[in-house]
């Protein structure tokens, strides 16, 4: 039996592979891309991680067994313990203190994805946050481990360490774990439900891909 997560993956296929050959994952893999736009990611990805942990603690709220939060507890305190502190660490080579990142100002693409993870989140399901999750946490085990895979860029140490987080075994559990999540929860859903959880995983795919494409432009806001 196909599962449903393999179902959600193939429905976005061509969105990941776009993600997959975006200059800026290109170029980050190869140890090319301009720091500058770099650091720009960072930053955005760094606030964008606070709502993203926000969408999660109501993960936990919403799991209906205690194995599920504590599932989600792990996630919450991965990103907020490890990854963030890896951008706070970067940041910090940028010679950018904590209360410089936290004044950064959204741009137009972080505040639109963070407000859609967000609305996901308060007023859906449980499956429904699962959705909203699933296209980063396992997009990025998956984008890191193609870079592992490819080998990392020796030149570029600070690129080295975002691929090893990414790739990284703890990582790629999690991801897992929210597949299978994913899976089990959407078992003797009807059909207008499995819907909806396709829809939210394939708008959060595009959104994933457009904050790549905002952070090689180096987006800012117009007006």
């Amino acid at each position: 039996m196909t599962r449903f997560s393999e179902i959600l993956r193939d429905r976005a296929a061509t969105i990941w592979e776009q993600e997959h050959q975006h200059p800026f994952v290109v170029e980050l893999g190869e140890g090319t891309l301009p720091l500058e736009k770099f650091q720009w990611y960072m930053k955005q990805d760094y606030l964008f991680l606070i709502d993203f942990s926000r969408v999660i603690a109501l993960a936990v709220a919403k799991a209906e067994t205690l194995e599920d939060m504590g599932w989600f507890a792990r996630l919450l305190h991965e990103t907020l313990n490890t990854e963030m502190s890896l951008h706070v660490s970067f940041c910090k080579d940028f010679g950018i203190s904590e209360d410089e990142l936290l004044a950064t100002r959204l741009s137009p693409t972080t505040l639109a994805y963070t407000d859609h993870m967000l609305s996901n989140a308060h007023s859906g399901t449980i499956a429904e946050i699962a959705a909203t999750l699933l296209p980063c946490s396992w997009g990025y085990a998956e984008i890191g481990q193609t870079l592992e895979t490819r080998g990392k860029p020796m030149n570029q140490p600070l690129y080295c360490r975002w691929i090893e987080m990414y790739s990284s075994t703890e990582f790629g559990e999690l991801a897992e774990w929210l597949r299978s999540f994913m899976d089990k929860t959407a078992l003797g859903l009807s059909d207008a439900q499995r819907d909806r959880l396709t829809e939210i995983f394939v708008t959060n795919s595009k959104y994933e891909y457009l904050f790549w494409d905002a952070a090689y432009r180096m987006e800012d806001w117009s007006v």
